[in-house]
């Protein structure tokens, strides 16, 4: 029998990484349950750039429009882990579905106040009504997990997919958002978000073959009380600061050197940057304990987040984008990695409550960051302003490196 020669084995092993993916989606139900949650997962990146545009262009407001989707993010990271909470007691489909109709009820009501000059008070009171909206990516992942329980290697590339789609439908959602606003009229975007999302979550509800069994009664503590778990947090929070300030003073330089209309192409750049970078490190699978890939992932983010600052002072927003694109390459391996760790660290009957509580730090982190790197972009100059995510990013590393000293990381016993 002929044996592989050295020639043989780099295309075998190319082809194994090519065809993870494709391994992924061949498990029974998977192709379904995805399709549905990226239909209900894009209007994430539409609801706020619509809702700014609706109110702003008709009550002649941006405050007005910064205030009201402010409101929906505070309400958001309040009602998020309460929601996750209850999916995991009752189930996927009897607890999100009709969450989802809340929330498309809130962004109805709030189109049709803004449309009939309803007064102000009334905006905030829809919008927050948005706040039982699933986390559609958390709801997947959940699935991922229970899916692949026996298969960690198929798990972290899920992980990555899951973080590569997140970052594409909040790059593609604000394009659409503006476009179907600009194209049609102010509501179009509220309008079908509010659709897709709806649509994407029947169609994913829909697929009970692979969706995890509710558990009545949790005996496990809450997540917060799991080791590791407060500085993951604090990890995702100031994560979330570098996304916040990073696109408010991207703004705010593209607007001082007379191209704000170009702001958006350059910030979508760093989401794709992420995206591939995501998709990268699904296929290679890992290397090492997950603890030190994360303090690795956060340094190597600390890193590449001084190179925006550095761009922005050659004056140019060309170079600017070259940079974002290098630099968001690691955000995506830097939630995946993290990602995981929650899942580990996370009692499996409390998974949907874990990562909720991520989420809410991570929104936490973006209007932080958002409200910081305003201050700094209005205050010192555009150009210093850079310093804000690259602050965030070394707060996360240090975070991330103080609970890897001790032991924070490490996996439970009883864990096996």
């Amino acid at each position: 029998m002929p044996q592989p020669t050295s020639r043989d084995r780099p295309v075998r092993k190319r082809t194994t990484r090519l065809s993870a993916y494709r391994r992924l989606f061949a498990l029974p139900g998977a192709r379904a349950f995805t399709a549905g949650n990226l239909l209900a997962r894009l209007p994430m990146g539409m609801f706020s750039v619509s809702a700014v545009v609706m109110i702003a262009g008709s009550r002649g407001s941006y405050a007005l429009a910064g205030a009201v989707t402010a409101t929906g993010l505070a309400a958001t990271a309040v009602a998020g882990p309460f929601v996750a909470r209850l999916v995991d007691r009752h189930g996927q489909a009897r607890i999100a579905l009709p969450a989802t109709v809340v929330s498309v009820l809130g962004s109805l009501a709030l189109l049709l106040c803004v449309h009939h000059d309803a007064p102000d008070w009334t905006l905030f009171a829809a919008y927050a009504a948005t706040a039982t909206t699933p986390n559609t990516g958390g709801l997947s992942r959940a699935r991922w997990a229970h899916l692949l329980r026996d298969d960690p290697g198929a798990l972290h590339t899920a992980n990555a997919f899951e973080q590569a789609a997140d970052e594409l439908c909040f790059m593609l959602g604000p394009v659409l958002a503006s476009f179907l606003t600009g194209t049609f009229f102010p509501e179009a975007g509220t309008l079908t978000g509010a659709v897709l999302l709806l649509a994407g979550m029947l169609l994913f509800t829909a697929q009970r073959a692979t969706e995890p069994p509710p558990t009545a009664r949790s005996q496990a503590p809450s997540p917060l009380r799991s080791p590791g778990i407060p500085a993951l947090l604090v990890c995702f929070t100031a994560t979330g600061a570098v996304f916040g300030s990073m696109e408010v003073v991207t703004i705010a330089y593209a607007d001082a050197q007379g191209h704000r209309a170009a702001a958006g192409a350059v910030l979508a750049l760093q989401a794709a940057g992420s995206c591939a970078a995501g998709l990268a490190y699904g296929a290679y699978g890992t290397s090492g304990p997950a603890g030190p890939r994360l303090v690795r992932c956060l340094a190597a983010m600390a890193a590449l987040m001084t190179l925006p600052w550095a761009a922005a002072g050659t004056g140019s927003l060309v170079v600017l984008a070259g940079a974002l694109l290098v630099a968001g390459m690691a955000t995506a391996p830097t939630m995946v990695t993290a990602m995981a760790l929650v899942q580990r660290r996370t009692p499996a009957d409390r998974l949907n409550e874990g990562m909720s509580l991520m989420v809410t730090g991570l929104l936490a982190g973006i209007a932080c960051g958002s409200a910081t790197g305003g201050w700094a972009a209005e205050r010192l100059s555009p150009v210093t302003a850079f310093a804000v995510p690259a602050a965030a990013a070394v707060l996360a590393l240090l975070v991330g490196g103080a609970g890897g000293r001790e032991g924070a990381w490490r996996r439970p016993r009883h864990q096996g």
